[in-house]
């Protein structure tokens, strides 16, 4: 009979273990999936200027009227940032993680998640702000080996090509958010997540001359 019991509350303790840990873990993705809702819930920016703005640039300099990019680096790297912006439907049709230049912290790591480092200067591993547009297709040795030139056209991103800074994909990005973390951060390009890059590949495939523009609300 002592044996009997003795097994008992073996097998109670492990099935109390084993929910125990389960509904840590459920608690901690619930807690997760909150902190990413109130974070959001506290970002209400308005980009109509933005959008405004956008059009009448790429209608004066002969650029793609269906599509523009924005990126939005005053945002945390751990939220969707970079921003698809249809023209004719007046909305955002898609939005990506994608990380930012390192600056003077280590490179892959997330030091400058809620606040990164801006730069134009040769070898300040730091994104640069303002008006690009997106060029030829090449070859990288990241992510899909896919990349695409990025001409600046500001003062503030006027050295992007002698940067070698272009869009690419890179494995450190992730798909989907990851707040309150941050993604891991390069040397100035702005880098997405390889099943991101194969959606963005299809549209530049298709879309000509799209305005790219980096800003920090």
């Amino acid at each position: 009979m002592n044996m009997v019991i003795k097994n008992c509350l073996i097998l109670f303790c492990l099935f109390g273990f084993s929910c125990n840990k389960e509904n840590k873990t459920t608690i901690s993705e619930n807690k997760h999936k909150s902190e990413i809702a109130s974070v959001k819930s506290r970002i209400e920016i308005n980009y109509t200027d933005y959008y405004k703005e956008a059009k009448f640039y790429c209608k004066k300099n002969n650029l793609n009227q269906e599509k523009f990019i924005l990126i939005d680096l005053g945002l945390h790297s751990g939220l969707k940032r970079f921003f698809v912006y249809d023209f004719k439907k007046n909305e955002i049709s898609k939005s990506y993680m994608v990380s930012h230049g390192c600056g003077d912290n280590q490179w892959g790591k997330t030091a400058s998640k809620d606040k990164p480092q801006i730069s134009n200067e040769f070898d300040s591993h730091c994104s640069s702000l303002g008006k690009y547009v997106i060029l030829d297709r090449g070859v990288s040795q990241w992510g899909i080996k896919v990349n695409y030139v990025l001409q600046g056209k500001e003062k503030t991103n006027s050295n992007a090509r002698s940067r070698a800074i272009v869009l690419h994909s890179w494995e450190a990005v992730p798909d989907d958010e990851v707040y309150p973390y941050g993604t891991p951060e390069g040397w100035g390009c702005p880098a997405v997540s390889n099943e991101s890059m194969k959606e963005i590949d299809a549209l530049l495939k298709t879309n000509k001359k799209v305005l790219m523009w980096i800003i920090k609300s």
